[in-house]
């Protein structure tokens, strides 16, 4: 983005608005991380007032601020925008930009995988088209009029993740984004609490098509009924289906792993052999949205194949990583029953090492069915195919008391919240030999698990 204050004011149907010409280049809420440029958000909370660090945003290199009309003491000689609400201010700009910009903008969400989702479209686009994507987890009422707000001017291609708890959240993101293309990945059991049944998180997933634009495309795992059910409803959209089973509109199969990545093939709309510098499955079915986005964009079946060899993924998701001698699989960033059987199947199936471990952390915002879903994790762990488990967090001692009638004491540990003990068995008994995969809710912070690995090597 780059407008004066007067187009702003404009937006914001502001009017006598001074220091009209000065120009704003970005968007920023936090002075810790604002850009020369940026047109500085302050939010009013009951613990912090963000018109306080006013002054010290323009001392960053702020060009300009917004500021509440009912907030005393403006400072005096600084380019403000007087606003009523900073929120809906904010909303009222991103508007305003993406009513203007020319680029194609593609929605996403899901239960799971949103975020590796976004990763490889955008890695498997940027080779041929200027791509800007949801930077970290800006996917929400306040992340999502950001991240178009930052758009360059010249971006053809805005990937945009969506993010939700409740209903009606997607609907207003996609009301606001108006994506030509969206993409499903999946549904899972996240925000259960919230939503009470998989059925509901489907229906508050589904409301993505609320906001296309017509004649938009919405592509959406075709394994899954519960979305199959509201397509079938939804007769004059139009979508593309793609999974592992033959009635989709894009299949993979044979699909084998190594240490640098996964190979696949596809049969469907795109048809022949495929690799990604990405390990699992459930990572071929979400670059399969991707295969079929950019086929939508014109581009060819090798052009695909090509850019699929570059993508790299956010930290944190079935990400390889070697501390000393070990290998870990770092897919910390989150966890729900879905990806967390995924992750499993993966690990038990690979070849890629011998001795399998799994180290395992709570999975959060299940609801009351929380206990029933850690337990049921017993169910996909194979004693033959896994050497050790380590599990950690509160929620965990379910499924531990489980898994005690097949692992004996010294390949099965628990702990409520200690990182050090797991660190310490990992340091006693992993080998070269050894594979580990870390897995669990964001708010358990697994990754220290590794980072303490790797400080004791």
């Amino acid at each position: 983005m780059k407008k004066n204050l007067k187009q702003l004011a404009t937006w914001l149907k502001i009017e006598h608005q001074l220091f009209q010409e000065t120009v704003v280049t970005g968007i920023s809420i936090d002075t810790r991380t604002i850009q020369t440029g940026d047109l500085f958000i302050p939010f009013r909370g009951e613990a912090v007032n963000g018109h306080r660090y006013v002054a010290q945003a323009f001392e960053k290199g702020a060009a300009a601020s917004l500021w509440m009309k009912d907030e005393p003491n403006p400072p005096a000689n600084y380019p403000l925008i007087f606003i009523d609400d900073p929120e809906v201010a904010l909303q009222e700009m991103a508007i305003a930009y993406r009513n203007e910009h020319q680029a194609t903008f593609i929605g996403i969400t899901g239960s799971n995988g949103k975020t590796s989702s976004k990763d490889i479209l955008a890695s498997a686009l940027t080779p041929y088209f200027k791509v800007q994507k949801t930077i970290g987890n800006f996917n929400n009422q306040l992340g999502l009029p950001i991240t178009i707000l930052q758009l360059d001017e010249d971006t053809e291609i805005s990937v945009l993740e969506m993010g939700m708890s409740g209903f009606g959240e997607i609907d207003y993101l996609t009301k606001l984004a108006r994506p030509h293309y969206a993409i499903i990945t999946n549904i899972g059991e996240a925000h259960m609490q919230d939503l009470g049944s998989r059925a509901g998180i489907a229906q508050a997933k589904f409301e993505i098509v609320q906001g296309l634009e017509p004649g938009g495309i919405l592509f959406f795992d075709g394994d899954e009924q519960l979305l199959q059910q509201l397509v079938a409803k939804n007769e004059s959209l139009q979508t593309q289906s793609f999974g592992f089973t033959m009635e989709q509109d894009l299949i993979a199969s044979n699909i084998h792993t190594s240490e640098s990545g996964s190979h696949f093939h596809v049969e469907g709309l795109i048809a022949g052999d495929f690799f990604i510098s990405v390990l699992g499955e459930h990572q071929v079915k979400n670059t399969l949205s991707a295969m079929l986005v950019s086929k939508a964009l014109g581009l060819s079946d090798e052009q695909i194949c090509q850019a699929l060899k570059q993508v790299t993924l956010t930290d944190m998701r079935m990400q390889l990583m070697t501390v000393g001698d070990k290998l870990f699989i770092n897919d910390a960033y989150n966890a729900a029953p879905t990806s967390v059987h995924a992750a499993i199947h993966f690990i038990q199936q690979t070849a890629i090492r011998d001795e399998k471990w799994l180290v395992l952390g709570d999975m959060l915002e299940l609801g009351q069915d929380e206990q029933r879903y850690h337990e049921e994790i017993a169910e996909v762990i194979d004693p033959g195919k896994t050497t050790y488990v380590c599990l950690f967090g509160p929620r965990m001692k379910w499924l531990y008391e489980k898994l005690q009638t097949v692992f004996d004491e010294k390949h099965l540990l628990y702990t409520e919240d200690d990182y050090a003990v797991i660190i310490e068995k990992i340091k006693q008994h992993a080998t070269e030999q050894s594979l580990l995969l870390v897995k669990g809710s964001r708010g358990m912070q697994l990754e220290k698990i590794i980072t303490g690995v790797s400080e004791i090597q």
